[in-house]
C-alpha cells in the first residue's frame, strides 16, 4: 500500500512541479515581453505621445540611424560601462573577501557599506551635485582649491564624476555578491595552502580568484548590463553635459521620447538597448565556459 502511494506520489510530482512556475510566467510575459513587443512595434510608428500613431515603416530607425549624435551617445554608453567595471570589480572583490571574514566587527561595516544601495540614486545625484559645487560645496567650505574644481562643467571631469558615483553607490551591492562566493569557499583549501607556507595575498591570487569565477561572470553581467540602463542619476547630476559629454543612449532616449515627443526614434533606442544587453550578457556567458551556473567548487 505504501508502496503504491509513494509510486503515485512521485508519478504526480512531475504535473505539479510546471505549475509552479506559471506565477512567474505570467509576471514575466505581462511585465516584461509584451511591453518589449509594444516597445518594438512603437519604434515602426509615428507619434508624439498623445496623438493618434500612425505606422511609418523605417521612418524612426533612419531617423535614429543618421543621427549625428548615435555613435557619441554609444560611445560615452560603452565608457561608463567599461570604466564603471574596472573601478568596481576589483574593489567589490577586495571588499567581499575582507567581508567574508568571521571578525565581528566585520558584520556592523557590512551594514554600513550596503547604505549606499539603499538611497535612491536622484537623492544621491543631488547630494554630489551640491557638493561638487565650485563656489558653495564641499571644497568651498572646506578651504581645499583642489575640490573647488568646476567637477560638473569639464567634459573629462564631469564623466569621471559619473562613474565616481555609478561605483559608489553600486560596489556594496557586488560586494555582497563576492562575499557569499567567498564563504562558499572550503577553509581546508586554505588551511592547506597555509601547510605549504602560502600567505594571505598568494592565497588570495591562487584559490580566492580561480574559486570567484563565476561569480565573476554573474557580477560582471548584472554590472554591465544595468549599466545600460543608467538614466536617473545621470539626469539629475549632468543632464548629459556639459555638451553631450555624459548622454548615454538611456538618456538619449527619454529626450527624444519625452522632451522632443518622439516617441518612434525613442522606442528604436529603447529596442537598440535591450539588443545590446542581451548580446552583452550572452558574450559573458560564453566566456564563462561550458555552464557559467555549475558550481565554483567544481574539480576539489
Amino acid at each position: 500500500m505504501s508502496a503504491s502511494t509513494d509510486s503515485a506520489r512521485s508519478s504526480g510530482r512531475p504535473g505539479v512541479l510546471p505549475w509552479l512556475a506559471v506565477p512567474a510566467l505570467v509576471f514575466f510575459v505581462g511585465f516584461a515581453l509584451i511591453p518589449l513587443v509594444g516597445v518594438l512595434v512603437l519604434s515602426f510608428t509615428t507619434w508624439d505621445g498623445i496623438g493618434a500613431i500612425h505606422p511609418s515603416g523605417l521612418t524612426s530607425w533612419r531617423a535614429v540611424l543618421s543621427h549625428p549624435g548615435l555613435p557619441h551617445a554609444v560611445l560615452v554608453t560603452f565608457g561608463v560601462m567599461a570604466a564603471s567595471w574596472v573601478v568596481q570589480t576589483p574593489l567589490s572583490i577586495l571588499l567581499g573577501t575582507f567581508l567574508a571574514g568571521r571578525q565581528r566587527y566585520r558584520a556592523v561595516l557590512s551594514l554600513v557599506y550596503f547604505v549606499p544601495l539603499l538611497l535612491s540614486s536622484a537623492a544621491i545625484a543631488v547630494a554630489y551635485k551640491a557638493l561638487l559645487d565650485p563656489n558653495f560645496g564641499l571644497g568651498a567650505g572646506l578651504g581645499f582649491e583642489w575640490l573647488s574644481k568646476d567637477w560638473l562643467g569639464r567634459p573629462w571631469l564631469a564623466f569621471g564624476v559619473v562613474v565616481f558615483v555609478v561605483s559608489w553607490q553600486f560596489i556594496p551591492f557586488h560586494s555582497l555578491i563576492y562575499q557569499g562566493g567567498v564563504q562558499q569557499i572550503p577553509q581546508s583549501l586554505y588551511e592547506a595552502a597555509q601547510l605549504d607556507g602560502a600567505g594571505r595575498v598568494r592565497q588570495f591570487f591562487s584559490i580566492t580568484l580561480p574559486q570567484l569565477r563565476y561569480t565573476v561572470i554573474t557580477s560582471s553581467t548584472l554590472m554591465v548590463v544595468g549599466s545600460l540602463t543608467f538614466f536617473d542619476l545621470i539626469f539629475v547630476l549632468t543632464e548629459g553635459g556639459p555638451g553631450d559629454a555624459t548622454r548615454v543612449l538611456a538618456l538619449d532616449m527619454y529626450k527624444r521620447g519625452f522632451q522632443a515627443n518622439l516617441m518612434g526614434p525613442a522606442s528604436a533606442i529603447a529596442v537598440i538597448l535591450v539588443l545590446v544587453g542581451l548580446g552583452l550578457a550572452l558574450l559573458l556567458r560564453r566566456l564563462g565556459g561550458r555552464d557559467a551556473g555549475q558550481s565554483q567548487l567544481e574539480g576539489i
